[in-house]
């Protein structure tokens, strides 16, 4: 099976080695070019709990228009980014391609739709800690139990053939994945879940154990949350809430150590982020359907304002 990985830096780089080492054929595509020779010249360097290993056969490329057409062809940059590079990836998509989106945040599906159908979309995420130390090395830091989730846009021949071959991938390389029946209510609280600590450990500088460990940072992941389920309910998604309390001890457990993305995006690398797909997009949904959400439009707004002013912000003497 061959799959692209449009948009190759630490989450990219980790679902592909997941998948490398299930048997896939992977092209990596990303404009980082220095991880891009280091790993064509060399190999991947895969680091997991059960050890490191090596990986070889990657195929790399600068943009998806030199690779050929795909069988699969995952999303991995910026959520914010797919309209922009949609139009370089359609050259590698034929009408059997399915595209997958494994991206943070709310409505990947209906932006992908515009350019495929939905019965050739898949769409989900994975709940793993990814760092990207250096050129040619990734490192997975995953949870227990199912880390990855994905389901169909709209059922089907295509998407259901593509949904269980990408399942019995990722599970053959070590990676625990559910091809969903119903992948909304997943995609909606994972989204709520990032909205709160992620944000939230961005804004405050810490790593999730402090922030959670921390009574005024838990009872503002607190606040986020209980807005995102009354969204969901009113959406028709359904009652999240009793899931949303069993989240915050496996968050602790799980990512005590982690700088999330956000926090990496705006703490050390001062680029955009992905707010308006979590508490942007939780927000908007809110004014649809009348639930009032204060707290994330505050948060979309302050994060919105450092992003604009990252050259303004103190940087200490």
């Amino acid at each position: 099976m061959k799959i692209a990985m449009i948009g190759s830096g630490a989450a990219g780089s980790v679902f592909a080695s997941y998948l490398k080492l299930g048997g896939a054929d992977l092209y990596l595509v990303d404009k980082y070019k220095a991880h891009m020779d280091k790993i064509a010249a060399e190999e991947m360097r895969f680091r997991r709990p059960e050890g490191e290993v090596l990986l070889k056969g990657f195929h790399t490329a600068p943009t998806a228009e030199t690779i050929g057409t795909m069988d699969l062809v995952i999303l991995m940059v910026k959520a914010t980014q797919t309209d922009m590079i949609m139009p370089s990836v359609l050259s590698c998509i034929s009408e059997q391609t399915v595209v997958v989106s494994l991206q943070n945040g709310l409505g990947n599906e209906d932006v992908l739709a515009k350019y495929v159908p939905k019965s050739r979309i898949l769409y989900g995420f994975g709940t793993i800690g990814t760092e990207l130390p250096e050129p040619g090395v990734c490192v997975s830091k995953p949870e227990s139990g199912v880390i990855m989730r994905f389901g169909a846009a709209e059922k089907g021949p295509a998407s259901d053939a593509a949904g269980k071959a990408l399942e019995e991938c990722f599970r053959k390389g070590g990676c625990l994945a559910n091809f969903e029946p119903d992948i909304r209510p997943y995609v909606w609280k994972k989204t709520i879940s990032n909205s709160g600590y992620n944000t939230l450990s961005a804004l405050s500088g810490l790593k999730v154990g402090p922030l959670l460990d921390d009574e005024h940072g838990q009872a503002l992941v607190w606040k986020i949350w209980k807005e995102g389920c009354a969204v969901a309910k009113a959406a028709g998604v359904g009652d999240l809430w009793p899931d949303m309390v069993k989240e915050m001890p496996r968050l602790r457990a799980g990512f005590a150590t982690l700088y999330p993305s956000m926090a990496q995006d705006i703490l050390m690398h001062q680029r955009q982020t992905e707010i308006s797909l979590l508490n942007g997009r939780i927000a908007e949904y809110g004014e649809k359907y009348g639930v009032d959400t204060p707290c994330n439009a505050f948060v979309t707004d302050l994060v919105k304002c450092i992003e604009k002013n990252y050259d303004l912000r103190y940087k200490g003497k």
